[in-house]
């Protein structure tokens, strides 16, 4: 015995009945109450589905699941043929998902269509199979020119949406646009709505309106000077715009308490350095020791996840989004509210909080903690040329299980407190890597040994039994003992990930705290 979980969960597809196009004008409901595809070979034909118009052309094919919704309004003059079928298997789903009009398909699918036309008038069964093995090599056929066009698809609507994004501002058309993308303006107003849910002239509002939402975040223009940044002519129609779009007045929207989601754990620690819980944020496990803040005001997962969040981020109502500039989120995100984005790697966390001070109007409080931070770099400072005297070279390692992972200024982990605060320096193996440029290296193991440097931290360590393997044949070799960190004691194995993961004020100030308690012990 078969249980469903067993059984192959592939959908069949029976064709049942073959018509020529004309003929739908004329078939009874119940004729028609199974799903069918309609080819079209030659001409053009109007119809109705779920109160949208459409217009099929040649070598166009429509997919129709919902009969009681369709109507062919006209087909004069047109070539066609219509393909009823019946699904069997265990979950039923659209065929080939959800499609509804694929344009320019291939001749060979023509081709196949024919000859499935030709098959069915035969009524002597030579071959019963036949009919079916046409119908479903025109499904794999259909099902091929769906990926590959989607594929295309996808690449020219990115371009137009990366296009717009920097150019909203400009007299864009939709006309210009398909252009852009090498499609009809009607094929690019059907595609760009079902991939972004907006009309063209839609979405091109809606970022004129995001973007003037993020310049009142940091100051009150002239309406008219603000309309002319975001690309209208005068204020009182970017005013009436903006209403339609955000629900209240750019006044009212700038005067207001901000209700801010932040999605990453960064810039929530910014943020809770300024004194502000966001109504949403993202916390991680260094943070969640340091803040108390209940399960509803934080978003799921340590790493951000759209997916299983973007209900809660609707519900809540953001005025602004914070997060790191070149999300795949940002899409998806555009119609809730502006995003607010810092680039990643680009800014250091100073630069990062500051813009975040800004942003929420804290300079003063933003100054007040810079200035106890750096009376405390000073302080540490003094106490290492006493101890230490000259800095000399330093090195910081996360070592997983894998791979060993050197890291610089722009990714934290401490190094950007051991050379930027403290005044150590680079080993000059580092410097040659280019790490200066890209942030990190990455090496095997067994090759940290080649990377001397005065003083040594290692801020995480394996915790599979391969990683740790490695690092202790390391740490057992003449190589690593032969080292002038290991020979004078200068190596730190501190393994707090969480801790030194953070790129914030919070957690910079801490890792600042554990750096100087294990160089002065």
């Amino acid at each position: 015995m078969y249980n469903d979980n067993q059984l192959l969960s592939h959908v069949f597809y029976q064709p049942i009945q073959i018509m020529k196009l004309e003929e739908l004008f004329c078939a009874k409901k119940d004729q028609s109450a199974y799903p069918f595809i309609i080819v079209l070979y030659e001409g053009n034909a109007l119809c109705t589905q779920q109160g949208r118009k459409l217009q099929l052309s040649s070598n166009s094919v429509m997919f129709v699941d919902d009969v009681d919704d369709f109507y062919l309004l006209k087909a004069s003059g047109s070539i066609g043929v219509v393909i009823q079928y019946r699904a069997y298997g265990p979950k039923l789903v659209s065929l080939l998902q959800d499609t509804t009009l694929m344009e320019h398909c291939s001749y060979r699918l023509m081709d196949l269509v024919k000859e499935i036309e030709r098959e069915a008038k035969i009524t002597v069964e030579s071959n019963p199979f036949r009919l079916q093995k046409l119908f479903g090599e025109m499904l794999e056929e259909l099902y091929h020119h769906l990926r590959t066009h989607k594929q295309q698809e996808d690449l020219w609507i990115d371009r137009v949406l990366n296009y717009m994004n920097l150019h909203f501002n400009e007299d864009l058309t939709r006309e210009q646009m398909a252009e852009k993308a090498q499609v009809s303006p009607e094929h690019f107003s059907r595609t760009f709505h079902k991939h972004t849910g907006y009309t063209y002239s839609e979405y091109l509002t809606l970022l004129r309106i995001r973007e003037s939402q993020k310049k009142l975040l940091l100051g009150m223009p002239k309406l008219d000077d603000l309309a002319q940044v975001v690309g209208y002519r005068e204020g009182t129609y970017l005013s009436r715009k903006f209403k339609e779009i955000v629900g209240v007045s750019p006044t009212v929207y700038y005067q207001k308490s901000k209700r801010l989601i932040v999605l990453n754990a960064n810039h929530t620690a910014c943020l809770l350095a300024l004194g502000i819980t966001p109504v949403l944020g993202v916390y991680s496990p260094f943070l969640e020791n340091i803040k108390s803040v209940p399960s509803s005001q934080k978003l799921k997962g340590y790493e951000y996840d759209i997916t299983s969040n973007y209900k809660e981020i609707a519900v809540a109502c953001p005025d602004v989004i914070i997060n790191y500039s070149g999300g795949k989120e940002k899409q998806s995100l555009l119609s809730l509210a502006p995003i607010f984005e810092l680039p990643c790697r680009q800014l250091s966390w100073r630069e990062q909080f500051e813009l975040i001070a800004n942003l929420v109007d804290r300079r003063e409080v933003y100054n007040h903690w810079l200035q106890q931070y750096d009376d405390q770099v000073a302080q540490c400072n003094q106490l290492l040329d006493r101890q230490l005297g000259a800095r000399g070279t330093a090195i910081v390692w996360e070592i997983g299980s894998q791979a060993a992972y050197c890291l610089n200024s722009s990714h934290g982990r401490g190094s950007h407190i051991l050379y930027e605060d403290l005044g150590f320096s680079r080993p000059d193996e580092i410097v040659t890597h280019n790490i200066e440029k890209t942030g990190y290296l990455t090496v095997d193991i067994e090759e940290i040994v080649h990377f001397p440097a005065d003083y040594i931290f290692v801020t995480a360590l394996p915790t599979k039994d391969f990683g740790k393997e490695c690092l202790l044949t390391v740490l057992h070799s003449e190589k690593w003992q032969s080292l002038a960190a290991v020979q004078k004691k200068q190596v730190y194995f501190i393994n707090q990930y969480e801790l030194f993961y953070g790129y914030d004020p919070l957690s910079t100030a801490a890792q600042l705290q554990k750096l100087m308690e294990v160089l002065t012990s």
